[in-house]
């Protein structure tokens, strides 16, 4: 009998694969004892994110459930449609199953799976696809209901170093509704359900948050917490290595790279908003003017989608006209996908201009990449004061549409950044050593390990400690 795993991630491209990385990790985990299956939860538009997976192993399997119709607005009741649409589907094939799974491992905006597990005897582990400074951020907003003045800052006392916030760099769901409001009252029940989860596994290292992990161990009671990440593909991982995820682009990989090939070490700046974010009219303008003055080599991914709600649909910020001409030989704009993890591995990448989503955040850090911090949203305030603040990578430039860089100011500091005597830079390599020894043979491999073990007695005991 194998250690079957039913992995829930929420259907978004930046919550999905990181978790698709953390099972293809598991399905490959030299270990002794009983082999491990993994069913994945997956809507029909985000299925071909699962084909590189697929290919490389025939113990992971799709459950394909549908997607809400029609799309909910907010992402309360977007989540809510999730929930009421798949967990009576949910039940009927767990259920119906011969062999169901020992646990549940689910994403964090997922906090309801923590009652669906429970009702069935199994552990629900928590995915966190953030840090666990984020993560212990946003466990104690949800449950002490911090709501200070609006134009006051957060304390979060039980923090380490005791942070403060400006109110509007808290998560945007979190600042949306009044205290007592329904919706409200739903969410955090399912971010109480996070916290009274069996277990955490972290996308993050001992070396990077140690003083965080111990935080969440601390705060809630048990060292139930398990640091696996970076979580990032292998290059020997063939169909499930770094250049075959996510969707379509305007250039190929081996485009990108071959383009790369003829940059000196060090000079390329990345530059990228994520998979969700999309900038307006005025931060792409500002953005394309510095870029064009720094005269720096420069990748920019630029997204025309609306979907991660950032932005009014009626001001998507376009290129602008004959941006690329102007640029061309030193500049390369990708439409759609970029390929993240090849482009900032290359050598001739030295610094990162990012928006500071957490999987962005660690794929930047494990390149040993300078950071540029603009976060638009969600937790990516709290990640950037970690680059800048604490861990001296990271130099900030933007702050969402509130502050937006000046084209002579951020030319300056695109400039800057390529310095190879930068005291970020040394920092970030220093970073970079960590975070592959972490990975190969070091604290998060054996995190790893002792998460499987945790499953594989679950399995053969059924011991039920949650």
């Amino acid at each position: 009998m194998s250690v079957h795993i039913l992995m829930y991630p929420y259907p978004a491209a930046g919550h999905i694969i990181p978790l698709l990385d953390l099972a293809h990790k598991l399905l490959h985990l030299p270990r002794p004892g009983a082999a491990v299956t993994v069913t994945v939860v997956v809507t029909p538009e985000n299925l071909h994110l699962l084909d590189p997976f697929l290919a490389s192993s025939s113990s992971l399997q799709p459950l394909v459930l549908p997607s809400p119709e029609p799309p909910a607005a907010g992402a309360p009741r977007a989540l809510r449609a999730l929930r009421e649409l798949h967990l009576p589907l949910l039940s009927q094939w767990f259920e119906s199953h011969p062999s169901p799974p020992c646990a549940v491992v689910s994403d964090f905006f997922l906090g309801w799976t923590h009652r669906f597990a429970r009702d069935r005897g199994v552990p629900r582990v928590v995915f966190s696809p953030t840090g666990a400074f984020g993560l212990s951020v946003i466990f104690a907003l949800w449950r002490d209901l911090l709501r200070p003045d609006k134009e006051s800052t957060v304390l979060l006392a039980k923090l380490p170093d005791c942070p403060r916030f400006p109110w509007s760099h808290l998560p945007p769901v979190y600042r949306i509704y009044e205290a007592g409001d329904p919706e409200m009252e739903r969410y955090r029940e399912d971010a109480i359900g996070n916290i009274e989860s069996w277990g955490i596994v972290v996308n993050s290292f001992d070396g990077l948050e140690r003083a965080y992990l111990d935080h969440l161990r601390k705060e809630l009671g048990h060292d139930r917490v398990w640091a696996v990440g970076p979580i990032l593909p292998a290059e020997g991982d063939g169909s499930a290595g770094p250049a075959n995820r996510g969707g379509p682009s305007s250039v190929s990989a081996s485009e990108v790279l071959t383009w790369l090939d003829a940059c000196p070490g060090g000079s390329v700046v990345y530059v990228c908003f994520g998979s969700r974010a999309v900038l307006n009219q005025r931060q792409m303008d500002e953005l394309a003017a510095g870029l064009e003055q720094s005269e720096v080599r420069f990748i920019l991914c630029a997204r025309q989608s609306s979907r991660g709600g950032h932005v009014a649909a009626s001001d998507i910020g376009a290129v602008p006209e004959d941006f690329e001409a102007r640029v061309t030989g030193r500049g390369l704009v990708i439409k759609g996908w970029a390929p993240q993890v090849p482009i900032l591995r290359h050598r001739a990448v030295g610094t990162f201009l990012t928006h500071c989503g957490w999987n962005s955040t660690l794929e930047g850090l494990s390149a040993g990449a300078v950071m540029l911090t603009w976060p638009m949203g969600a937790e990516q305030f709290v990640n950037a004061k970690l680059l800048v603040d604490e861990l001296g990578v990271g130099i900030r430039v933007g702050e969402g549409s509130e502050k937006i860089p000046e084209a002579e100011e951020l030319a300056r500091v695109l400039a800057e950044s390529l310095r190879g005597d930068l005291p970020q830079r040394v920092r970030a390599k220093e970073i970079s050593g960590t975070a592959g020894d972490a990975i190969n043979g070091g604290s998060s491999d054996k995190d790893l390990c002792d998460f499987m073990t945790c499953m594989d007695e679950q399995r053969r005991s059924k011991i039920q400690t949650f």
